[in-house]
């Protein structure tokens, strides 16, 4: 488990420095975060968790093609 910053956090889960600012901010849909002071600090294992809850399953293609036929 590694602690990053806003930065760090933001390249490694690859969405913009803003996104998790306005998370933090708006309290919405963003991971979970600590505050050290001023300092903001994302754990590596928070943002692996939350990133899996973000995982959505594909919808089903097959349908459409029984369909057609």
């Amino acid at each position: 488990m590694a602690n990053i910053r806003v930065r760090e956090a933001a390249e490694y889960l690859g969405v913009s420095k803003s996104f998790l600012d306005k998370a933090r901010c708006y309290g919405t849909n963003g991971p979970s975060f600590m505050r050290f002071g001023r300092a903001v600090v994302y754990s590596t294992d928070e943002l692996d968790r939350w990133a899996k809850g973000c995982t959505v399953a594909p919808a089903n293609d097959n349908a459409l093609s029984v369909e057609a036929a």
